[in-house]
């Protein structure tokens, strides 16, 4: 399963190719059951209306997840309300959950390994490919952003935003030993405006082409991404670039 996992995470970077699967997996009923399992396992939760001010939620508090039960609820709430859904996260990757000064969930956030190549975000760092090759490891990607459907509060999502910015490098040296210093998301144009990386600081450095990494004939299409960045310290460009 290691030696899988490890294919698998080659393979997203875009380092090797790997063949089609000779088989089907044959867990679908395993993860039927799973999913039942964690469900009733967090059935208890109120899904009530959260409708209210900032200033009277706050102070939000970040909950890294490190257990196991902490990991499956992040996995549950993305797997129902997201719209993209989650398999789970493979490799290097902080998660949390966001709280209001009651103790209520408000929304769930997944950084982990960095697309492998970007166009513009490569210019906006201005390094080589052999520097991306050996440096990639020290960019995080927002993965997942998801502030729960009966959440109801303006301005939460840019809070959100400069909330993680501000500690997730310090995580990343706390569970993995080394620091991130840039931040990147894909935000689809035709869905979301992007106003909330934009209040939060982020920077808009390009598009995404529409195509993906297995598009060998150019037909293979996806939505538009807007993509955005965050330096996660102001000396960002000398780690990225400097041995």
């Amino acid at each position: 399963m290691a030696a899988r996992t490890l294919l698998i995470k080659l393979a997203a970077r875009g380092l090797i190719e790997l063949p089609a699967p000779l088989t089907r997996n044959g867990n679908h009923k395993r993860s039927a059951q799973i999913t039942a399992k964690i469900q009733g396992e967090f059935s208890d939760i109120t899904q009530s209306l959260i409708q209210d001010t900032l200033k009277r939620l706050r102070p939000v508090e970040l909950e890294r997840v490190d257990t196991l039960k902490q990991r499956r609820r992040v996995n549950q709430l993305l797997v129902e309300h997201h719209y993209r859904g989650f398999s789970g996260a493979v490799g290097e990757n902080i998660q949390y959950i966001a709280r209001d000064v009651q103790g209520r969930e408000l929304a769930v956030m997944v950084y982990g390994a960095a697309a492998w190549k970007v166009a513009s975000r490569d210019a906006f760092i201005g390094w080589s490919s052999q520097q991306r090759t050996d440096r990639l490891g020290l960019i995080a990607n927002q993965q997942r952003f998801l502030i729960l459907p009966w959440v109801r509060v303006p301005h939460l999502a840019s809070h959100l935003l400069a909330l993680t910015t501000r500690r997730l490098s310090q995580d990343w040296q706390i569970r993995y030993g080394h620091r991130v210093w840039l931040v990147e998301t894909f935000v689809e144009q035709d869905r979301f405006t992007g106003a909330a990386y934009q209040a939060a600081g982020w920077i808009c450095v390009g598009q995404t082409t529409g195509r993906t990494r297995q598009d060998r004939t150019h037909s293979i299409q996806t939505p538009v991404k807007a993509v955005w960045v965050h330096p996660l310290a102001k000396d960002f460009h000398r780690h990225l670039t400097t041995p």
